[in-house]
């Protein structure tokens, strides 16, 4: 079952594995970094998502999570200048 919230994953040490796996991910890439909020910024807020993988018989394989940005809290000229989408 996927949980909905971070307080329902937390209590399965499968889903706990599969959190900390993502984010060792941003440590190995080196694609995150920790920096002081400048005066006012609307800083980014993350949100965890869950879903399981199955096989072909609908069996659970795999938790997966994944840590996302919520960025439809920012406004374009009060928290950003410009966005770029790859």
């Amino acid at each position: 079952m996927e949980p909905k919230i971070v307080k329902e994953a937390m209590t399965d040490p499968a889903w706990i594995e599969s959190m900390q796996d993502e984010l060792l991910q941003f440590k190995r890439m080196d694609v995150w970094v920790l920096v002081p909020i400048p005066d006012n910024i609307l800083p980014l807020t993350l949100k965890w998502i869950f879903k399981n993988k199955h096989d072909q018989e609908q069996t659970v394989i795999r938790n997966k999570s994944r840590l996302v940005v919520r960025g439809y809290h920012q406004e374009e000229g009060l928290d950003f200048e410009e966005s770029f989408a790859p």
